[in-house]
C-alpha cells in the first residue's frame, strides 16, 4: 500500500478532507471530516466565515491523527477570485467578502473606462464576470483605498490556509487566473494592466505551480494536530483539480464539473483570446502543466441548491432577509431532500418555461424562487406555481445552457465533440445527466462524484511518484471509480 495523501476541498457550501492512497493499481478514497462553510453579514458585506473554514482544517487534520493515517503530504483548493490581504505583520487586515456580494454592482463600467473590454480579455482571455477579482479590487479601491494602501501581501483563499499551515506565502497560478489579472499568453501578472488601474504592484510576486512545496507545518501547528506533514500545491482552483480527475481517453470529449458551478469546456494547449471567443464569454483558466481550462462558467447547482434552502427555510448568509415568493408551499412546511426536488421535477415534465441560467438576476437573489417566478414572467411564459413546476423550469433551462455552450465551443474551436464528461457531486443527479444527455444529443459519462478531490490527490501522487504522468493517473481513475454511461433517448 502507498503512502497516504490529504486533499482539503473547501466549496461554497462545505469542506471535506479526503485522504487517498494507491493499492493494487486502484486508487482509494477515505472521506475523515467534512464541515459547513457558510457566509455571515459583516461591515455591510457577505463575507465567508474564515475562522469557521480554518476551525473546519484543523479539525480534519486532527482526524487523520486520531485514525492513525498521517498523510505524507496536503493539498487545499476552493474555489476561485476571493482574497485577503495581509499587513507588514502578516494579519489578516481585509474581511474576505464573498464573491456574490454586491460591492462589484457597476465597477465593470469604471474598469472599462481604463481598458476597454476587448484589450482585458486580449491580455488575460478571462470571461467577464461581475465577481472577478479585477472587479472586487477596484470595488475595494473605491470604498476602502487604506487597506490596499496598508497591503503588504494578497493571498488568494487557498492561498491564505496555505500561509496559516505553514507561515509561507504563495500565490498559485491557477487560483491567479481566475483574477483577470494575468497575462495568458506570458503567465504571469500583467503588469501593464495592474499600472494602469493603479493598483499596488508589490502586492502580486511569483506565480507559482501545482506540484510545488509550500512548506512543512508551522511547529505550533504540528503540535496542534498531532503530526508534522508536507503542504504542496494542487491546482488550488477548484475546478482546475476537477478537470484533472476527468478520466477521458481523447480530446473529443467536453467536460462538465458539475457543482455550485456547471464548468463545462475544454483543455487546450494554447488560449484562445480572439474577439470572437470574448463574445461568447468564454474564458482561458490556466491548469496544471499551462494546460488551459477553455470553458464556460454555467450558473449550475446553485439554483437547485438555493431554491432548496428556501423552502426549507434557511438563510443562505446569516443575517440576510429572503424576499416573500408565491408557491404551493409554505417555506419550513416541510424539508425537502434533493431526491425530493428531482422527483417533483420528473412528476412536472410537460411544464415547458424556460430561463437564461446565466442571468445576473440568478447570482445572489434575496428569493431564487422569486427571481425563477419573475423571469418567466417578464418573458411572458407561464409561471412556475408548484415545486416540480420550478425544478423543470431550472433542470430545462440549465441542460439548455449546456446544449448552447457546446455548440459554441464547436463554432470557436472547429471540433465536434462525441461524449459529455461529468465529475463532481453534480454527477449523481441521474435526472440532470438523462436531461442532458437528451437536449445535446450527446452520450454522458457521469463519475468520478469526489473530482476534485480526486484531482488535488492526482498531483500530490504524480509528485509522490504514484504515477508517472496525467496519463497514468486517469488510466487508475478509469479503473477506481464508477463511471457511468448514460445515451440520449
Amino acid at each position: 500500500m502507498g503512502p497516504y495523501y490529504l486533499a482539503i476541498d473547501i466549496g461554497a457550501s462545505s469542506g471535506r478532507h479526503i485522504l487517498g492512497h494507491v493499492e493494487n493499481g486502484r486508487m482509494l478514497l477515505d472521506e475523515v471530516h467534512r464541515f459547513e462553510n457558510r457566509q455571515v453579514r459583516r461591515n455591510g458585506h457577505d463575507c465567508w466565515d474564515i475562522q469557521h473554514l480554518w476551525q473546519g482544517i484543523l479539525d480534519g487534520l486532527k482526524a487523520c491523527k486520531t485514525l492513525g493515517k498521517i498523510p505524507a503530504s496536503v493539498g487545499i483548493d476552493t474555489w476561485a477570485v476571493d482574497f485577503v490581504l495581509l499587513g507588514e505583520s502578516g494579519d489578516r487586515i481585509s474581511d474576505a467578502v464573498a464573491y456574490r456580494d454586491s460591492r462589484t454592482d457597476g465597477v465593470d463600467r469604471l474598469v472599462e473606462a481604463k481598458i476597454p473590454a476587448e484589450e482585458l480579455y486580449a491580455h488575460t482571455g478571462i470571461q467577464k464576470q461581475s465577481f472577478n477579482t479585477i472587479y472586487q479590487l477596484v470595488a475595494l479601491q473605491q470604498e476602502h483605498p487604506e487597506q490596499l494602501e496598508a497591503a503588504h501581501s494578497l493571498l488568494m483563499i487557498p492561498d491564505y490556509f496555505n500561509y496559516l499551515l505553514t507561515g509561507v506565502k504563495k500565490q498559485e497560478y491557477t487560483n491567479a487566473t481566475s483574477t483577470g489579472l494575468v497575462n495568458a499568453a506570458a503567465k504571469e501578472w500583467d503588469r501593464a494592466l495592474l499600472e494602469r488601474l493603479g493598483l499596488p504592484v508589490h502586492l502580486f510576486g511569483p506565480l507559482s505551480m501545482p506540484g510545488e512545496t509550500v512548506g512543512s507545518l508551522r511547529p505550533d501547528i504540528a503540535e496542534a494536530v498531532g503530526f508534522q506533514t508536507t503542504v504542496v500545491l494542487p491546482a488550488t482552483h477548484d475546478t482546475g483539480s476537477a478537470f484533472l480527475a476527468v478520466p477521458a481517453e481523447d480530446d473529443n470529449a467536453v467536460y462538465l464539473s458539475s457543482g455550485t458551478w456547471s464548468l463545462l469546456g475544454v483543455e487546450n494547449p494554447e488560449p484562445i483570446t480572439s474577439e470572437a471567443s470574448r463574445l461568447q464569454n468564454f474564458t482561458n483558466e490556466g491548469g496544471a502543466w499551462y494546460r488551459y481550462r477553455y470553458l464556460k462558467n454555467i450558473m449550475g447547482l446553485w439554483m437547485i441548491q438555493s431554491i432548496r434552502r428556501e423552502l426549507n427555510g434557511v438563510d443562505y448568509v446569516e443575517g440576510k432577509t429572503r424576499a416573500e415568493w408565491t408557491l404551493d408551499v409554505a417555506a419550513g412546511e416541510r424539508q425537502w431532500t434533493f431526491p425530493d426536488l428531482i422527483a417533483s421535477a420528473e412528476g412536472a415534465a410537460d411544464f415547458a418555461s424556460i430561463v437564461d441560467a446565466n442571468d445576473d438576476a440568478f447570482l445572489a437573489p434575496d428569493s431564487m424562487i422569486a427571481a425563477v417566478q419573475k423571469a418567466c414572467a417578464s418573458s411572458g411564459q407561464p409561471v412556475p406555481a408548484t415545486v416540480g413546476q420550478l425544478m423543470q423550469c431550472v433542470y430545462r433551462s440549465l441542460t439548455l445552457c449546456y446544449k448552447n455552450a457546446i455548440a459554441g465551443l464547436s463554432r470557436l474551436t472547429g471540433k465536434e465533440y462525441t461524449a459529455i464528461h461529468i465529475v463532481g457531486g453534480g454527477c449523481q443527479d441521474n435526472y440532470l445527466n438523462r436531461m442532458t444527455a437528451s437536449v445535446t444529443g450527446l452520450p454522458v459519462w457521469a463519475g468520478p462524484v469526489e473530482g476534485t478531490a480526486i484531482g488535488n490527490l492526482v498531483i500530490q501522487m504524480i509528485r509522490g511518484g504514484d504515477f508517472a504522468d496525467l496519463a497514468a493517473a486517469r488510466s487508475c481513475i478509469r479503473e477506481s471509480f464508477d463511471i457511468k454511461e448514460v445515451l440520449p433517448q
